[in-house]
């Protein structure tokens, strides 16, 4: 099967008409996308947005051929004009199966949004998933489902929906994740390859073609990542967001609950908060065991400068005494573990540190040794990783991809 997707953006488009927003103002040239519509081996149109026919004309095809065109969500705003020789848009009842006479199949699959799903299986067995903006398959968890080849989705508005669909098994090893309805919500350009290649997708620019089951280069997704930051800089939601898009993660929280702390409280439900409720927590310090678990779900460790603080407190490293004495090898021998852990790990590990190295010296002793030897903890954490971010002002910058 051949998909030319005429757009690849929100119901909006991108830029939107009325926004002044930074995205928008800069959504120029290739990174500009009309409403999402896919073209299917010529017969076969999913969606149908303003501008369809030069839509498909700018990208070498023709609209003539179309035998069914189907509608995957309400479209706000005026009615589109169906281009003359088109038929009627239509949507198929969820559970339905459409045949076509060209032998492709339409399956319509019910929604946990308003809208519908379209499973199409081609004349040569390829299956591909085509899902609207804001919505997910409502009841894969309880399904067996074969991976499909190719599924287009709003992966940076509904992740979860991508984590629910590779727990069912629909999305596998091999199959090609391509990001559709894509908005002013993420900045175009390298941020928004990084966060899909984080979650093992891609975009297109509008007018390509795809050919079903054809290997395609995306970047795989990184084993093993560390995210640096300073206070509220954005670090925690950086880290939670490249994991999202997987089920089964386990958060390890480090810093523990910090009893008759109200403001560290409130700190932790906002954390809670923000997790997808298929993850589960485990609070600890003891992350070599969980390294070599190499059957075990994905890690995201929040964070390594509290796991230093542990360790230090271990081996005595704030009495200056206990520091020369023995201290201070014990703490080397720590750190040897578990970077040592995190080298020969297969589970993905996305890891979270404070970069406090860039401010004021500290006026005491103890605080400019913790400063040191988190420096050299995160300089050694990294260097076991394929991916290290820095997070400024809520932007990710890429110190090592």
């Amino acid at each position: 099967m051949e998909m030319t997707l005429l757009g690849t953006g929100a119901p909006a488009g991108l830029p939107r008409p009325d926004c002044p927003c930074a995205v928008c103002a800069t959504a120029l040239g290739a990174a500009a996308r009309g409403a999402t519509a896919l073209l299917v081996d010529g017969t076969l149109l999913l969606d149908l947005t303003p501008g369809a026919a030069l839509a498909a004309a700018r990208a070498g095809r023709s609209l003539t051929g179309v035998r069914q065109v189907l509608l995957s969500h309400p479209h706000d705003g005026p009615a589109v004009e169906v281009p003359a020789g088109l038929p009627q848009p239509g949507r198929v009842p969820d559970g339905r199966e459409l045949a076509l006479l060209t032998g492709h199949r339409v399956r319509a699959l019910a929604l946990d949004a308003p809208g519908t799903g379209y499973a199409v299986t081609g004349p040569d067995g390829q299956r591909v998933l085509y899902l609207p903006p804001g919505g997910g398959p409502a009841g894969v968890e309880e399904q067996s489902v074969e991976p499909y080849d190719m599924v287009l989705g709003d992966v940076l508005g509904r992740p979860d929906a991508l984590a629910r669909l590779r727990a069912a098994g629909a999305v596998g090893p091999t199959t090609d994740v391509v990001a559709v309805h894509i908005g002013h919500e993420v900045p175009p350009g390298g941020e928004l390859l990084r966060r899909l290649a984080a979650a093992g997708a891609r975009a297109v620019p509008d007018g390509t073609t795809l050919t079903v089951g054809v290997y395609e280069d995306v970047p795989d997704v990184p084993r093993r990542t560390l995210v640096l930051g300073g206070a509220r800089s954005g670090k925690s939601v950086e880290a939670e967001r490249r994991l999202e898009a997987f089920p089964d993660v386990l958060y390890v929280a480090t810093g523990g609950l910090r009893n008759g702390d109200g403001e560290w409280a409130a700190r932790v439900a906002l954390h809670r908060e923000r997790r997808p409720g298929s993850w589960r927590t485990v609070e600890t310090c003891d992350l070599v065991p969980l390294l070599k678990d190499d059957e075990g779900a994905p890690l995201l460790v929040d964070c390594l400068s509290l796991w230093l603080t542990d360790a230090m407190d271990s081996v005595g490293a704030w009495d200056d005494a206990e520091w020369a004495g023995g201290g201070e090898r014990a703490l080397r021998a720590r750190v040897t573990e578990l970077t040592d852990a995190v080298r020969h790990t297969r589970r993905t590990v996305v890891a979270v540190s404070n970069e406090v190295g860039s401010g004021i010296v500290p006026a005491t002793a103890s605080g400019r040794r913790y400063r040191d030897e988190l420096g050299r903890l995160n300089a050694a954490f990294a260097a076991e990783c394929e991916h290290v971010l820095l997070v400024v002002a809520g932007q990710s910058l890429p110190l090592r991809t």
